[in-house]
């Protein structure tokens, strides 16, 4: 079965030193989550692999527990600051030269895609299809004149924002039980970062953006909804998760979501807890599905982003999830659509 996750923060997680300890995408590893050994042995062939910007490192939000409160029924964490813009270029601007060290040291088992076509000869010749996506817009300058540069380059997914604010647009809170629906929408300069995305058939990611800026997305764009990596809110009331509404926008625009692992945001009581079951996955799965149809649903396991439940513990064991969606009752061809083929066509449909 072959998996396309929609993402992963894998080449962040192997660039820094502090996260990744040295480890290569070629060797296996029990760290992270991805590399190509355990690639090959989960079917995983291929994926948005996501840059991601920390926090400067003396800052004191690049400890993962900074600002977290456990609360009677759940958690809620400070907001996070924003990133200068000069920084973020320059760790983009060093991500991507480890991006292109990995393609190179690949001998071309690996490709760095940056069209359709290129996916379908990665699936012809075995190789691993990696393709670009920033988690936030801190490294596009604000009159989006760099913007182009990175599409060049091979920039082919776009998050305006995480979860901290920006000058083009406001991100969710991490907080449980918590809504979406706070902050404001996009700025004018987030408007005509839209606007510029579907000029250049840049997909727009819409994961961590909050839900005032959702709609915002929803009126200017003429491209599918995107959402990389969320779960339904109905199921599991995180402040990350997409509304009953967002998910019909979606459905309706010919859009697509894929599914996060975290247990954060699939079990029902918002704990990470890795003993969670599949299943919870499963039921996200099957409930979008149900909503809006089996062709709007995907996987965005957030590997090397967050914690994982155990039977998932890294992509060596995503035959797990097919063995969960068979024994839920999922017929093959739905199972095809999830694994790889709904994100396959919206490449194809939008890609320019």
């Amino acid at each position: 079965m072959h998996i396309f996750d929609g993402h992963n923060d894998t080449l962040t997680h192997i660039h820094r030193p502090d996260r990744g300890q040295g480890r290569t995408f070629f060797i296996e590893s029990e760290l992270g989550h991805i590399d190509l050994p355990r690639a090959i042995r989960g079917g995983l062939v291929g994926g948005i692999f996501a840059i991601f910007t920390p926090p400067p490192p003396d800052s004191p939000e690049r400890d993962p527990q900074y600002g977290l409160t456990l609360t009677s029924d759940g958690y809620e964490v400070l907001p996070r600051s924003e990133i200068d813009h000069t920084y973020s270029v320059a760790f983009t601007d060093a991500v991507l030269e480890t991006l292109k060290q990995i393609e190179y040291e690949a001998e071309g088992s690996v490709r760095w895609i940056r069209s359709y076509p290129e996916i379908e000869e990665c699936l012809r010749d075995g190789k691993m299809a990696l393709v670009l996506g920033f988690e936030g817009a801190e490294a596009i300058r604000e009159d989006l004149s760099n913007l182009e540069h990175y599409y060049r380059q091979g920039l082919r997914v776009l998050g305006p924002v995480w979860s901290r604010p920006n000058r083009f647009a406001e991100g969710t809170r991490f907080q449980f039980p918590g809504t979406p629906n706070t902050g404001a929408g996009l700025s004018p300069a987030g408007k005509e970062l839209i606007r510029e995305c579907n000029r250049l058939g840049i997909l727009i990611d819409m994961a961590h953006l909050n839900e005032p800026g959702f709609w915002d997305v929803a009126q200017i764009s003429d491209a599918p909804l995107v959402v990389s990596h969320a779960d339904a809110h109905t199921l599991c009331p995180s402040a990350r998760n997409l509304t009953d509404a967002q998910i019909d926008a979606i459905g309706k625009s010919g859009g697509l979501i894929g599914i996060n692992f975290e247990p954060r945001n699939t079990r029902p009581d918002g704990r990470h807890d890795p003993a969670t079951p599949l299943t919870w996955i499963v039921k996200h799965i099957a409930y979008i599905a149900d909503r809006i149809g089996i062709d709007h649903v995907a996987l965005g396991s957030d590997f090397d982003g967050a914690g994982m439940p155990q039977d998932l513990s890294d992509a060596g064991k995503l035959p797990n999830l097919v063995t969960a969606l068979e024994a839920s009752g999922f017929d093959p061809i739905s199972i095809a659509k999830v694994a790889s083929a709904n994100w396959l066509r919206l490449f194809k449909e939008t890609w320019k």
